[in-house]
């Protein structure tokens, strides 16, 4: 017995469904959808137990389909070349971003060192356990304030002066014990190779076949808390896993024939520090440093880790590393973060505001946050707006032990790839 149905031309015979389909349907818009048997739809008794044609049935399921790819296709693919040029960034910048002014960069320099000799001499003179726990946060602040100063010479957006730029690193890195001219020239390879796999220098991700080389007490101590937020003295003397090499040595892989003298002042200036370190220790005693620099100096060490971390790792979605053709520096700066740190943004001198900083290394840190509201117009969905943070940022350490937990290794082959997790390391 024909099934009839109405339509725009009168009442008609339904059509006949065929055992095999006489022609496969094509769907040349959308490749990812996949023709319907009708004798697939028979199987599911849906050919005569519904109000609509079969023919307008499977229609509609393909419509649904066809809208769900759309969407798909409308997603933000973090892994794509962006629709814009490092030029158009530029150009959206105003150009007094770029303008460095030595006198107010000094300025910077002399507050910090102020309130550095001012913490010690408060600390000091009350001497007691109500106040140094106060002071070992307040001074491994600020010995991080210093830091971010000195890394602004490394860039040379402290001066356009480059022997005021020297002159000034090697100080406040030096009192700091960081080798400035190691660190620098390492440091330039980061930012030169930044979301590259196998070329950037700082939290670079670990291939597989690195990571299942390492033994069992190396990885605990890479990702399980707190041994990654005391790396940075480590990394110094001997790099990352699967590199070699040191900051302190001119004959380093790191360096360049011609730097080797620069590295050599730097390894002088540090073995100086160390020195008079050891100095003071006969003249206070060792018990007295230990509390007015040697602590601070490791609250230093982790905010370095923390903050270099997060500037890499850890957004909610997960974030591309790149290797081979698909390799650039923009898109490589793109995969950066910002990330607000609540009160301590102005004291490490605006640091988080970190995306324009990797692209535009030359912007001096007071010009930072201006040229990254200029320029998120242009950058779209590629800029992720930081969490804002409370006065203290404490709800980094979350996302901090989040990453750690999952983001352990990307694949040795592929030039587009994403952390993976180590269930053995979680648990799972």
């Amino acid at each position: 017995m024909a099934s009839w149905v109405i339509s725009e031309c009168g009442l008609r015979p339904l059509p006949k469904v065929y055992p095999n389909p006489r022609t496969r349907v094509s769907t040349p818009t959308f490749p990812n959808l996949v023709a319907v048997k009708p004798s697939a739809l028979r199987s599911k008794n849906w050919a005569l137990k519904v109000s609509a044609p079969v023919g307008v049935q499977i229609f509609e399921e393909d419509e649904k389909r066809v809208k769900g790819i759309e969407l798909e296709v409308n997603e933000f693919n973090p892994g794509a070349p962006p629709p814009f040029t490092l030029a158009d960034i530029r150009a959206a910048i105003p150009k007094h971003c770029f303008v460095k002014d030595p006198w107010k960069s000094m300025s910077y320099v002399l507050r910090d060192v102020v309130v550095v000799f001012g913490l010690a001499a408060v600390a000091s003179y009350f001497n007691n356990m109500a106040v140094w726990p106060l002071y070992w946060f307040a001074q491994g602040t600020m010995f991080w304030a210093l830091f971010v100063l000195g890394h602004d010479c490394g860039h040379g957006s402290f001066s356009n002066n480059a022997k005021l730029n020297s002159v000034v690193g090697h100080i406040l890195h030096s009192s700091i014990l960081v080798p400035y001219h190691g660190w620098r020239i390492s440091h330039r390879t980061h930012h030169q190779n930044h979301g590259h796999v196998e070329n950037d220098e700082s939290w670079h991700p670990l291939s597989e076949k690195i990571y299942r080389s390492l033994d069992t007490a190396t990885r605990l101590l890479r990702f399980t808390l707190p041994f990654p937020m005391l790396a940075y003295p480590f990394y110094l003397w001997g790099r990352s896993p699967g590199k070699k090499g040191s900051h302190f040595h001119p004959d380093s892989d790191l360096f360049l024939p011609n730097e080797k003298k620069d590295i050599i002042t730097s390894t002088v200036c540090w073995t100086a520090m160390a020195a008079l370190l050891v100095g003071l220790s006969f003249v206070m005693g060792p018990v007295q440093v230990l509390k007015l620099y040697g602590i601070p100096y490791r609250g230093f060490v982790m905010w370095l880790d923390l903050v270099t971390y997060l500037h890499h790792h850890g957004h909610e979605e997960k974030l591309p590393w790149y290797r081979g053709k698909e390799w650039s520096y923009l898109r490589g700066g793109l995969t950066t973060l910002d990330r607000d740190y609540g009160w301590i943004n102005h004291i490490h001198h605006d640091i988080g505001t970190h995306v324009i900083h990797h692209l535009f290394p030359q912007i001096p840190h007071y010009n930072l946050i201006e040229a990254t509201e200029a320029a998120k117009p242009v950058f779209g969905k590629y800029y992720r707006e930081p969490k804002k943070s409370w006065p203290l940022p404490f709800h980094l350490l979350g996302v901090l032990v989040s990453s750690l937990k999952k983001d352990h290794y990307v694949s040795d082959e592929g030039d587009i790839i994403y952390y993976q997790t180590d269930a053995k390391m979680t648990g799972n």
